[in-house]
């Protein structure tokens, strides 16, 4: 008995890795794992930095001196609407480029869009915005007089974003179609993860905008304008479907899935090499 002990205890010093072998490699494939994403991380910034800019770009707001008369047919129009939508009636509301943009410059509810969101044109097919959207830079060390460790320099996303409008979950959201940047090339993929662009998402809930856009059974474009409809007694309906929701996402959880399976192989290798070690050290006592 004592000599069997003996032989245990001499072949387990002899081999003091193969007490650790799965811990050594489990923080090693932790590793990996963490120096993949960072490197992905980077990759990812390097490529939005070849499309964006340091400076946003200068989005005109409409100047409201002299415009009383305008934004008062603006309002009883906005005002007439909401209360049919309230009252259940059937309604129609049509809003021109040069309406919204002055809609954006005067109510509160929309002073976040302002200097970053303009309406150029609306088609049968597409409307047209002039963007200057603020987007996270590059990771780096804080400065001095900054909080935290991490800072950033914000890159500016400036162009022209081409969209067509629809509902989705008592929401109006924007299915991204292009992003034209003078003299640079959007990657599709960009495009792809940006849409449907939840430009409403602020007003889900609320009362007063959020109240008629729960309402709406229709979103669409007109020559010249985008037009807003609710059905007395039709209940609102989604024109973008789950499938188109869930494209981006999709490709989100590929990308994940494709690190999990290379993460499950390590693991598979760690506990193959484990056994084999364990038996080997069975095999000697």
């Amino acid at each position: 008995m004592n000599q069997e002990f003996e032989e245990s205890k001499e072949v387990s010093q002899k081999s003091p890795f193969a007490g650790c072998a799965i811990l050594i490699m489990a923080v090693s494939v932790m590793l990996f794992l963490v120096v993949f994403s960072v490197v992905v991380l980077f990759r990812q910034f390097n490529a939005i930095a070849k499309f964006t800019e340091e400076k946003p770009a200068k989005i005109e707001v409409i100047a409201l001196e002299d415009r009383e008369p305008e934004l008062n047919l603006l309002t009883e129009k906005l005002e007439t609407f909401r209360l049919a939508v309230v009252d259940g009636k059937s309604a129609v509301l049509e809003l021109d480029p040069a309406e919204i943009n002055l809609a954006i410059a005067a109510y509160g509810d929309f002073k976040d869009l302002r200097g970053m969101f303009s309406v150029r044109e609306i088609t049968k097919e597409r409307i047209f915005f002039d963007i200057s959207f603020r987007l996270n830079g590059k990771p780096r060390l804080a400065r001095a007089g900054e909080k935290g460790i991490i800072g950033s320099d914000p890159r500016y996303l400036n162009g022209i974003l081409v969209a067509e409008p629809g509902l989705l979950n008592q929401e109006v959201v924007l299915q991204v179609r292009d992003i034209e940047v003078k003299k640079k090339t959007v990657p599709k993929e960009f495009i792809e993860q940006m849409s449907p662009y939840r430009i409403a998402e602020r007003y889900v809930g609320s009362g007063g905008i959020g109240e008629v856009m729960a309402k709406l059974t229709n979103v669409s474009l007109g020559d010249g304008a985008i037009r807003f409809e609710t059905i007395s007694g039709e209940l609102p309906k989604d024109t973008i479907t789950d499938q188109q929701v869930d494209d981006a996402s999709r490709r989100l959880f590929t990308v994940l899935g494709i690190a999990a399976s290379v993460f499950l192989f390590f693991v598979a290798i760690v506990l193959f090499l484990g056994m084999r070690l364990k038996k080997r050290r069975e095999g000697a006592v």
